[in-house]
């Protein structure tokens, strides 16, 4: 399971560099021009995870497989994008196809860089994005309404759901995200929000991309920024794409230095891709054998069923039971063998619901 994170912003706000440095390759074209990146590009990042390493440690696997996200450079989007500025239409498109958003904001100076106003202004910059994406959801649903209006005349039941649509298109007018609409029935929103995939309906991590000296404090930029995702309940990671991407080509014991000089244990990239991975409400379980040791992707909630379900198709449907032994007991226990005699491994069955961070045998027959 990888689930996608779309990039987006304005043009010339760092999204490539941003997408190069956490694909550890120069795969989208860096440029000093808009829609320097015409088609998405697209690669699946590894979401690092130490627990990994500490586990091959005890058991000395012959490899190691982490849990995935993938992220989606789009293009840099304008005002007017709705409408087919800048070639808006089929950016807007892309990001329908996502699970979630990386909003990259510009919170630097540079004269050398252009940018698509006098200069970055992060409210009002992502104000012009949102508008964008709300304009959108909008076109999508009352294009949407005028299909059930003429099926609303012999199927009554569509009543309702077309009396809902009519308050989220009064919603989308006021220039609010579909995120933010009280939704009068759970299973009708449910069936909407699938059928529809609004944009402005999924989660959104603000990318805050700043120079090198913004890294040490928060810039006005950095505090404007901050300060409209706590309105909007979203969180914010504080990067400079620039050196991220120079970051890429160090031995890592010299990244590792270089990340102990800024007062950090982990990059701003790698919390972009943990905060990612937590915004699309995932986790992981992991396995642990000598051929692999590896982290398998599952929804937050998922039952040991479903979790088996990743691994084959065969493991959900045959499932008798899951034995599952806590990371921090593997840890303490120095793997299967030590936990099981502790007495800390334990036997559950089609209804428990996995914790992040199990290392499970799962027992089946089909």
């Amino acid at each position: 399971m990888a689930l996608s994170m779309g990039i987006i912003g304005l043009p010339n706000v760092g999204k490539s560099t941003t997408f190069n440095a956490l694909t550890k390759a120069q795969n989208a074209q860096a440029a000093n021009y808009p829609f320097c990146t015409i088609e998405p590009n697209k690669a699946i990042v590894a979401v690092p995870d130490k627990r990994l390493d500490a586990l091959a440690a005890i058991v000395k696997p012959k490899r190691i497989q982490s849990s995935t996200i993938e992220f989606v450079d789009i293009a840099g989007l304008v005002k007017g994008a709705s409408k087919g500025e800048g070639l808006g239409n089929k950016f807007l498109a892309n990001i329908r196809e996502t699970a979630a958003v990386l909003h990259v904001v510009r919170c630097f100076d540079n004269d050398d860089i252009v940018h698509v106003a006098a200069h970055p202004d992060p409210k009002t910059d992502i104000e012009v994005i949102e508008i964008e994406l709300i304009f959108s959801d909008l076109e999508q649903l009352e294009r949407k309404m005028e299909r059930m209006a003429k099926l609303a005349r012999t199927d009554k039941k569509l009543a309702t759901t077309l009396e809902m649509a009519d308050s989220l298109k009064k919603h989308f007018e006021q220039y609010k995200p579909a995120i933010s609409f009280a939704w009068p029935d759970e299973l009708l929103k449910n069936e909407f929000y699938n059928e529809m995939r609004f944009i402005t309906a999924k989660k959104v991590i603000f990318l805050a991309n700043v120079d090198e000296d913004g890294l040490a404090q928060d810039n006005e930029y950095v505090k404007q920024l901050k300060e409209l995702a706590a309105e909007r309940n979203c969180e914010v990671v504080k990067v400079c794409a620039r050196l991220e991407e120079e970051m890429v080509g160090m031995e890592e014991a010299e990244r590792q230095e270089f990340l102990e000089s800024m007062g950090v244990e982990e990059s701003g990239l790698e919390q972009v891709i943990h905060k990612s991975f937590k915004a699309l409400g995932l986790m992981a379980y992991f396995t642990a054998g000598v051929q692999e040791v590896r982290a398998w992707t599952i929804e937050q909630g998922w039952t040991a069923p479903q979790a088996a379900g990743v691994i084959h198709t065969d493991f959900e449907r045959g499932f008798i039971r899951a034995e599952v032994i806590s990371y921090d007991n593997y840890i303490k226990y120095n793997g299967e063998s030590g936990a099981r005699n502790a007495g800390v491994l334990e036997v559950k069955g089609k209804t428990y619901v996995m914790n992040d961070g199990d290392v499970v045998h799962f027992l089946f027959n089909v």
